[in-house]
């Protein structure tokens, strides 16, 4: 069976001014509410997820605990490779033993640029920068049955969280 990798971003976070450092920037009541209701989507879509894998930022671990209260997933890590500029290199030897282990649907929580520069790296074999993929946006891809997905992958799924707000 193909596994399948979902890139998702965090949702809406508070100003970086309103915090004194970056990596402890929350959710907003708005980025609550709209991430909750494309969970809600998710789920009723029949999207799960046999891990969350996220940022360790609060924002985004925020988004990862959202998704699990919405019942996509048993399961979240954090993960220093989905903070902002974290290392694809080490995080794909990381996805090759998941996948060995048996993975079959896996969500990343993370940060843009980051999160779709990984997306065009597994599709195309390198980053473009032409996708966007927007706060609570989703990018899903299908990683080849075997073998490196680097420029290998089918992206399926590219949406706006305005697209599954519910």
């Amino acid at each position: 069976m193909t596994a399948k990798l979902y890139f998702i971003r965090h949702g809406i976070a508070v100003d970086q001014q309103d915090c004194d450092r970056d990596e402890d920037r929350p959710l907003t009541e708005e980025g609550h509410r709209k991430t909750k209701q494309v969970a809600k989507r998710l789920h009723q879509m029949d999207i799960a997820f046999d891990l969350i894998l996220t940022s360790p930022l609060v924002r985004a671990r925020q988004t990862a605990d959202i998704l699990k209260t919405a019942g996509l997933s048993g399961k979240i890590e954090e993960s220093e490779f989905l903070a902002p500029n974290g290392d694809i290199g080490s995080w794909l030897s990381w996805l090759d033993t998941w996948l060995q282990a048996g993975g079959t649907s896996l969500a990343l929580i993370g940060h843009q640029p980051d999160l779709a520069n990984w997306a065009e790296i597994l599709v195309w074999g390198e980053a473009r920068e032409g996708l966007v993929l927007k706060k609570a946006g989703i990018i899903g891809l299908m990683l080849p049955d075997t073998g490196l997905p680097v420029g290998r992958s089918m992206m399926f799924w590219l949406t706006a969280p305005k697209f599954l707000l519910v």
